[in-house]
């Protein structure tokens, strides 16, 4: 779980890996390159291959603002298969929404979330010109 500047908390994870235990989310975003399985609750999926970015970042903008949003009154996830360069990618763009500067966003989310998460220079290049993007 992480816990933003704000309070909010935002879980990310791998989904190669079992569901945590504990209350499922309320919303989740999953940032795969092929639609995802119906996981029961509310979700957006963002085409997002493995190692690359978002086929459309604009929508990305969109639906990780709706995650900060919620994330203020709901359990909110953020997941990729790995759970480490898109999902950290993500956080750190969340993190943006939050109060943390672009410039500081990839090693926030290392600190806070996975000290190798945003995996790729093209990914760093998209968490600092987040929300732009």
């Amino acid at each position: 779980m992480v816990r933003l500047p704000s309070g909010r908390l935002v879980r990310g994870r791998g989904l190669r890996e079992a569901m945590p235990s504990g209350h499922p989310p309320d919303f989740g975003v999953y940032l795969l390159g092929s639609a995802p399985p119906e996981f029961g609750w509310t979700s957006r999926w963002i085409e997002w291959p493995d190692f690359r970015l978002p086929r459309d970042p604009a929508y990305a903008g969109r639906v990780l603002t709706e995650a900060w949003e919620r994330a203020g009154a709901e359990r909110v996830e953020i997941a990729c298969y790995g759970g480490r360069g898109r999902t950290g990618t993500a956080l750190a763009c969340v993190a943006i929404l939050d109060g943390v500067a672009p410039a500081e966003a990839v090693a926030w989310v290392r600190e806070h979330y996975h000290p190798r998460a945003v995996e790729t220079p093209w990914q760093r290049r998209f968490v600092r010109s987040f929300p732009a993007a």
